[in-house]
């Protein structure tokens, strides 16, 4: 193992890390908070970037990465983020309990978006800021950022940290170079955010919010860009005019979709777009969600509290179904007292996820056309054992090693989510009686399995909120500190996809070889 070069990867974290808590100490500053607020950001500057610093000065023996180096220290990256990002909550007082407040920075690195906040009013404008604003961080990835800057070596160190930080079942480089590739994504990324910023600054300030219009404007394209979803006014982006949730929903899908086919238009290849199997199925799988939604609300199959016109079930059905998929999060009404069909349909979604290379999370449309093909393989193979699989993914063949790695995948992921789900029993919890207060009234719910179902459904898919007890309107505040960290580690493991946890936790990956 080589512990320095890993030291000094981390350490450039750490410093970068430090850099990027100036944004919330500047919004501490702006905002005229008190010395405390601006101490709770200054203080963990010094120390991460100290600690960076340190971790610079031995010189390694080998200046390569193995690929279990690199997907070891992947999760060791995220991990210490979220260690040090969660001190300025402490230290300034809105989240006292470090646990609660490791969960909330994971939830924020992770672009999941669970709260532990049960009172968002309660809460400095500078919280609210590095809250939204390590969705934007974890959204492309930490260690891609960072590809950026350190020297590209040619023995495969930097692809496997990208491979173990960039969603989905493959990942490449989309020109020779992995610096030149990583400035690209990043470039698509921050133009996508300014422009939509510019976008919703266009809207009409929120009434009673007229002073932090360009402040929301920020927040929430942080989210979307992202695909995280913390909220910052009471109701999430219930409060926003529709132009604006419009809006948003548009670009939470073009957040969904993979970052390579920007750059394919950029470069005039269009057709090769339009010819993407995922792409054409990811359109497809939201243009039916969306139609079910919609058609369960305007026919209204059961009866539920919201009454909305034809415009407002339509809009509620694209937002919701575009911020779960992307598994963003944000909310534009209680769809948790919508009809069954609607609710199904949002759950499905859930555990699909967008497209593979976005900033979504979830398994992954390409997972689920891959897991087809190979099921359709194996099939036809069992039947006729002369058959030669033909599958073919993005006009590749689909090799045998490829198909398995998908099927140990879901493998994994429904074993974790299953054993995460066993966990949240013993929870003190469950059982008990809460009352919800949202647009569709006020009414009391228990929580029960399907509580912990969804809780475990949405950190691992880091979408955000879930059903009934941790609903779009509640919070996860009420669940044990045991359960708090199973569902932080849940939402690690859904956003590095399992093999950089499992990887750091086994003992073998630490053994000298």
């Amino acid at each position: 193992m080589n512990y320095k070069k890993l030291g000094k990867i981390l350490g450039k974290i750490m410093i970068l890390e430090g850099i990027l808590m100036l944004a919330p100490l500047a919004v501490s500053i702006i905002y005229r908070e008190s010395v405390q607020n601006m101490l709770a950001f200054l203080i963990p500057i010094i120390i991460v970037t100290g600690i960076g610093l340190i971790l610079q000065i031995p010189k390694p023996e080998r200046d390569n990465l193995y690929q279990k180096e690199g997907f070891a220290l992947t999760a060791i990256v995220w991990i210490f983020m979220t260690m040090f990002g969660a001190v300025p909550f402490v230290i300034n007082g809105d989240i006292p309990n470090y646990i609660d407040a490791c969960f909330e920075m994971m939830s924020g690195f992770t672009t999941t978006g669970s709260s532990i906040i049960s009172d968002i009013t309660t809460v400095s404008h500078s919280t609210l800021f590095w809250r939204s604003f390590s969705h934007w961080i974890g959204g492309m990835g930490v260690l891609v950022f960072v590809l950026i800057f350190i020297p590209e070596s040619n023995d495969g160190s930097s692809m496997y940290l990208l491979r173990a930080e960039s969603p989905g079942p493959q990942v490449g480089k989309i020109v020779s170079k992995m610096k030149m590739t990583t400035r690209i994504l990043y470039l698509i990324y921050l133009g996508m955010t300014v422009l939509e910023i510019i976008i919703l600054m266009l809207d009409k300030p929120i009434p009673g919010y007229e002073n932090e219009h360009l402040f929301f404007s920020l927040l929430a394209t942080f989210g979307c860009a992202g695909t995280g979803g913390f909220g910052f006014i009471p109701g999430s982006m219930q409060l926003f005019s529709p132009f604006s949730q419009y809006v948003m929903a548009i670009f939470l899908i073009l957040f969904g979709c993979n970052f390579s086919l920007y750059y394919l238009i950029l470069i005039g290849k269009i057709k090769e777009v339009l010819k993407s199997e995922e792409f054409r199925c990811y359109f497809l799988i939201i243009s039916t969600a969306i139609a079910l939604v919609f058609i369960s609300l305007v026919g209204r199959f059961d009866s539920f509290p919201q009454d909305y016109t034809t415009e407002e079930s339509f809009r509620h059905s694209l937002f919701q179904v575009a911020s779960l998929m992307t598994t963003a999060g944000y909310t534009t009404t209680d769809y948790d007292v919508w009809p069954m069909l609607a609710k199904t349909t949002l759950v499905l979604v859930m555990f699909f996820g967008a497209m593979a290379g976005s900033t979504a999370g979830g398994i992954k449309i390409s997972r689920l056309v891959i897991a087809l093909k190979g099921t359709y393989v194996n099939v036809r193979t069992l039947i006729n054992p002369r058959y030669v699989p033909r599958a073919r993914f993005e006009g590749k063949h689909l090799n045998q090693k490829i198909i398995n790695d998908v099927f140990a995948f879901f493998t994994l992921y429904f074993l974790i989510f299953l054993a995460a789900v066993f966990l949240l029993a013993f929870d003190p919890v469950n059982g008990d009686t809460f009352t919800i207060i949202s647009d569709a009234g006020t009414y009391t719910t228990e929580h029960g399995f399907f509580s912990n179902f969804s809780a475990v459904l949405t950190c691992i898919s880091n979408v955000g909120p879930a059903f009934e007890a941790v609903g779009p309107y509640a919070s996860f505040a009420e669940y044990s500190s045991l359960s708090k960290i199973v569902l932080t580690l849940t939402m690690l493991i859904g956003r590095l996809e399992i093999l950089p946890v499992l990887i750091l936790f086994n003992r073998r990956t630490w053994m000298r070889s």
